[in-house]
């Protein structure tokens, strides 16, 4: 009887812990299911699937991704990757650019640094009024997006220079986006440390 008993349990946990798994939501199966490796020249990348991988739109992008809109959100999320040989301008510098793409009155920015299995990398947070590029780079021509966030990262990989991933778009559809964004090339956000650049 106590055999039996223990079986019954055995199959009572086991039931339970399936249930668990259902209603947590997706297994590792599912995870890997709904994303998909994409090798951008010296970078290996997993994304969702559901982002729309495009034609890179110019000379200076390697890839490009168009990322689903959130609920209510109109202007398009879009992550960009590029890489220009050694350190593609230095830190402060990009960081600065960065920066400058935000109208000063109600910028919020936030760099931090992390490790990836890729590379050591630095992630700017911007948040604000976006002055987006529109048409050709060399007209300079932009159009103000309030409550938009910018994710800019340099990932250092060794010996093959610095590679530069950036998804811009509605505070919204970024917010949502940034944990897969981080996974694509192997960060945690858990493990970055806030940089000062002041010191």
């Amino acid at each position: 009887m106590r055999f039996q008993y223990s079986i019954r349990g055995m199959a009572l946990v086991a039931l339970l812990c399936g249930l668990a798994v259902l209603a947590s939501g997706t297994t590792r199966a599912d995870e890997k299911s709904k994303t998909r490796e994409v090798k951008v020249k010296d970078i290996t990348m997993i994304v969702p699937k559901a982002w729309k991988q495009q034609p890179p739109a110019n000379k200076l992008r390697l890839s490009q991704f168009l990322i689903p809109a959130s609920k209510g959100d109109k202007e398009t999320t879009e992550l960009v990757v590029s890489s220009f040989g050694g350190g593609g301008g230095g830190l402060n510098a990009n960081i600065n650019r960065w920066v400058g793409q935000f109208q000063s009155k109600g910028r919020k920015v936030k760099i931090s640094t992390g490790t990836s299995p890729q590379g050591e990398y630095v992630i700017v947070d911007v948040t604000g009024t976006y002055n987006k590029s529109i048409g050709p780079p060399f007209q300079r021509k932009t159009k103000a997006i309030p409550g938009a966030r910018m994710l800019s990262v340099i990932l250092a990989v060794e010996k093959k220079g610095n590679y530069f991933l950036k998804m811009t778009g509605p505070a919204k559809s970024v917010t949502e986006a940034a944990d897969a964004f981080r996974k694509s090339f192997g960060a945690d956000a858990k493990k970055e440390k806030e940089l000062d650049l002041s010191k």
